[in-house]
């Protein structure tokens, strides 16, 4: 698809969707589970946003999982982890690449007479009954920067500060490659409508706990280097989270520490989470090229994600998995100096 076609197809899934968030006035605003920075930041825009236009929101998160405590200071009171009952809303998803990341309780979707979709996952399989993906975009906060102008929501310092978390988090400080111009002035115009950006910094970088600097020991002792250090692999087992005092939150973050390893293409952190009422284990994945694809590895275990963060859950043991892992990493860059 030509880059005018990409252009002429979004400016209709931007009109379409407008539309939908005009015409409607009850909403469920979710996200995917474990989230990150730019889920968080956009699901707390979005309802904002949608309130400010006098819509009745709800704002929803599946599973019991406590947040990640870097992103505890942000104003998420309202944050519902059960659904409502009987209680006929459309349902707004953001950064949401497929309907299975909603959670694993169907009924979200089975009790929304109509569903809108924003995102920027380029593996996004459209659930929607309309669909706003927009792949090249640094976050789905950008996205939604573009819909609340034609909606003509106001950018007050709640809405910027959610949105700048958001857009911070997923450009990595704006240092990874998905940090474009659009992203850059963003930043600028959330910032002058008041988002506070120190606030933010020690909010989300310079409130560790301490207990994930012991999960992040475990990890950095246990990682290992495959195929000339352009794989780095690493594990956090069960009993690591509960023998530190950490929550599967916790892990949030981690990867990065083995993605900076010099030499290092492809980064894995393999975790089991603390809880037994999901999957046995959970697999982050992080390219620091755009010539590696994780989500296409991600994909072939019913992942997916970016091209170069993505992610999936696994009941394999360790061992196959990181096997796993550096076939799919060989079958794309083939063996080491070829």
């Amino acid at each position: 698809m030509s880059s005018s076609q990409t252009t002429t197809t979004e400016t209709a899934d931007l009109d379409a969707v407008v539309e939908a968030l005009r015409s409607h006035d009850r909403f469920l605003v979710t996200t995917h589970e474990n989230p990150d920075g730019d889920a968080l930041g956009s699901l707390l825009a979005a309802t904002l946003a949608l309130r400010q236009l006098g819509k009745d929101v709800y704002m929803y998160l599946a599973g019991h999982a406590p947040l990640p405590g870097e992103y505890t200071f942000m104003p998420l009171d309202e944050l519902r982890r059960t659904l409502p009952e009987r209680d006929e809303r459309v349902l707004l998803a953001v950064d949401c690449a497929n309907e299975s990341r909603l959670g694993p309780d169907p009924e979200i979707l089975h009790q929304s007479p109509f569903t809108i979709d924003i995102d920027h996952h380029h593996d996004n399989t459209r659930f929607g009954d309309v669909n706003l993906i927009v792949a090249d975009a640094s976050s789905t906060a950008e996205v939604l920067r573009d819909v609340f102008v034609e909606l003509g929501v106001e950018l007050t310092p709640e809405i910027a500060e959610a949105l700048y978390i958001a857009l911070v988090t997923d450009t990595g400080r704006f240092q990874y490659a998905n940090t474009s111009p659009k992203a850059l002035r963003l930043a600028a115009e959330l910032v002058e409508s008041g988002a506070d950006v120190h606030r933010v910094f020690q909010g989300v970088y310079e409130n560790v706990q301490f207990a994930k600097l012991k999960l992040l020991a475990r990890a950095l002792e246990r990682a290992q280097v495959y195929e000339g250090g352009a794989l780095v692999v690493s594990f956090l087992l069960r009993n690591d989270f509960m023998e530190v005092g950490a929550a599967e939150p916790y892990s949030e973050g981690i990867i990065d520490y083995l993605r900076a390893v010099e030499g290092a293409i492809v980064s894995v952190l393999i975790r089991e989470p603390p809880r037994s009422d999901g999957p046995t284990r959970r697999v982050s994945l992080r390219s620091s090229t755009d010539e590696v694809d994780v989500s296409a590895i991600a994909r072939k275990s019913s992942g997916g994600g970016h091209r170069q963060a993505a992610g999936f859950s696994s009941e394999q043991s360790i061992d196959e998995i990181t096997d796993f892992i550096r076939r799919e990493y060989l079958a794309q860059v083939g063996p080491p100096g070829a």
